[in-house]
């Protein structure tokens, strides 16, 4: 007979492994290369001494001159706090009740739970990885719609029908009639959503919309990197390395300016590029540059099972994630995402997983995790923006 303490047995020794390789190596092929880790995670940080530079103590001398004066390494102390990362599963307890005689039933059911889990897990992790950490989904453009529920918008690149979002206003004031509301519906020909709920008004320009409760607290993305402000809790004035090559390019996609990025970065930073990610338009429109060019095209495989086309033997996909007519070119191994521990269920008094809802016959899960990404060397990567002339 099926149980609650076979649902929490089910998902303890069942489910969490599978969910735990999917997060870790499915959401996409950029995370599938990043190394995960546990060192340099102090508490409820994240404390990094990163190398810069090289190490002073070396000269030539004559046979019987002074030796040269020690001057070790260059440390800068990175410092991030570790976000924290939850996905909630709901059963009702009538359904359990209803499916208790069929385990088939019940497999089904707690099959289905995770498949929506997974599927909202990847989509918002990877969509994290390639932004800057302040969770901004989109900012509202003038509104073409009189419906209050609808806003226009200027990208939908970061929604999906389902998600629950808050919206703030221009002067970054939380909007009450619009907080924790559903994403009922996407137009992603005119850029506009439908909310489940809307304001006295229509909203104009301005207001900035993000995941429910997630307004600075997710992933230090990609985009951090290429910033202005602070980064690791250093300035960019203090420490040149801090800065990664970047450059804005009027007219199509072309080797040379990859070429040119990769050789600075060799050249300047002695690292090596190993993998290369574009929106799909800028995929796009570098295979019609080899085919006007009557250059061939390579692919590759990677690890989780992802494929790749092939600039000089380094891996080039798209996202869907990355802003549009833009390329990162990234060392791999300058990157880690540093947690506390892998994906794991919040367990309650005795190891339950299966929690009541106050006050309700349903049982909720929460799946967490602890981690940030962190750069040890941005100034070994590189981003480009090609600019449509």
């Amino acid at each position: 007979m099926v149980t609650i303490q076979n649902a929490e047995n089910a998902l303890k020794t069942l489910y969490l492994g599978v969910l735990a390789e999917q997060l870790n190596i499915g959401v996409n092929p950029l995370l599938a290369k990043i190394s995960q880790t546990t060192a340099d995670v102090w508490g409820k940080e994240i404390v990094k001494l990163a190398p810069f530079g090289v190490n002073g103590g070396v000269g030539a001398g004559t046979e019987s001159g002074n030796l040269p004066n020690c001057a070790g390494n260059n440390y800068a102390q990175f410092k991030l706090t570790l976000k924290n990362f939850f996905g909630n599963i709901e059963i009702s307890d009538k359904a359990i009740r209803a499916s208790s005689s069929s385990e088939g039933a019940f497999v089904n059911l707690l099959n289905s739970e995770m498949d929506g889990l997974l599927k909202s897990s990847k989509f918002n992790f990877g969509r994290m990885l390639y932004g800057d950490g302040s969770g901004l989904l989109a900012t509202t453009v003038d509104n073409t719609s009189a419906d209050v529920k609808t806003l226009t918008v200027d990208s939908v690149k970061n929604f999906m029908e389902g998600m629950v979002v808050d919206v703030y206003d221009s002067s970054d004031v939380l909007v009450s009639a619009m907080t924790g509301v559903r994403i009922l519906s996407i137009d992603r020909t005119n850029k506009q959503i439908k909310l489940s709920a809307g304001g006295a008004t229509a909203l104009g320009k301005d207001y900035k919309i993000y995941v429910q409760g997630s307004k600075g607290n997710e992933l230090t993305g990609l985009e951090a990197i290429f910033g202005s402000g602070n980064l690791y809790g250093l300035s960019r004035s203090d420490y040149s390395f801090l800065n990664p090559y970047s450059k804005k390019v009027e007219g199509g996609v072309s080797t040379s300016e990859i070429q040119a990025a990769i050789d600075y970065i060799e050249e300047m930073a002695g690292g090596t590029i190993d993998f290369i990610v574009s929106s799909y338009d800028v995929r796009r429109r570098y295979i019609d540059y080899l085919a006007l060019n009557r250059t061939n095209l390579d692919y590759m495989n990677l690890d989780g099972g992802y494929k790749a086309i092939s600039y000089s033997g380094i891996p080039f996909v798209a996202d869907r994630f990355v802003d549009n007519d833009t390329m990162y070119l990234l060392n791999t191994s300058d990157f880690k995402l540093h947690q506390l521990c892998d994906w794991r269920w919040i367990e309650g008094e005795g190891g339950t997983v299966l929690h009541q809802v106050a006050n309700k016959a349903v049982y909720t899960a929460t799946l967490v995790k602890y981690c940030d990404l962190l750069c040890e060397r941005p100034m070994g990567q590189a981003k480009i923006v090609f600019q449509a002339t």
